[in-house]
């Protein structure tokens, strides 16, 4: 009898974490500097180009995946640089942690 191979990788848990919304690459390698009201031009001009976008939080960047990352991250245009409470299905694959968004709306 054949049997399929168990995927080993963490399970899904929906969660809310509170941050903002980032270009993934640039929050990465210029820290402080890529993020924030400074940084929100460029930010914007990666996340249309569909660059990779990620919630980041007090201690870590989850890169946003699913449906509000399609279409060169369109569901995410009107947050980018801003304050956000995401909740959705947080995964980590290879170190890095990713979310699949249900909902998103600006933090006060």
């Amino acid at each position: 009898m054949f049997t399929l191979p168990v995927f080993a990788g963490a399970a899904a848990s929906d969660m809310t974490v509170k941050g903002e919304v980032v270009d993934v690459a640039c929050s990465t390698a210029k820290k402080d500097a890529g993020k924030g009201a400074g940084h929100a031009n460029c930010a914007m001009v990666c996340a249309k180009k569909g660059q990779p976008v990620g919630i980041l939080t007090a201690d870590a960047v989850y890169n946003v995946v699913g449906d509000y990352a399609a279409n060169n991250n369109a569901k995410l245009l009107d947050f980018v640089a801003r304050n956000v409470i995401v909740t959705g299905e947080v995964t980590e694959k290879d170190g890095v942690k990713l979310i699949n968004v249900k909902s998103i709306k600006l933090a006060n």
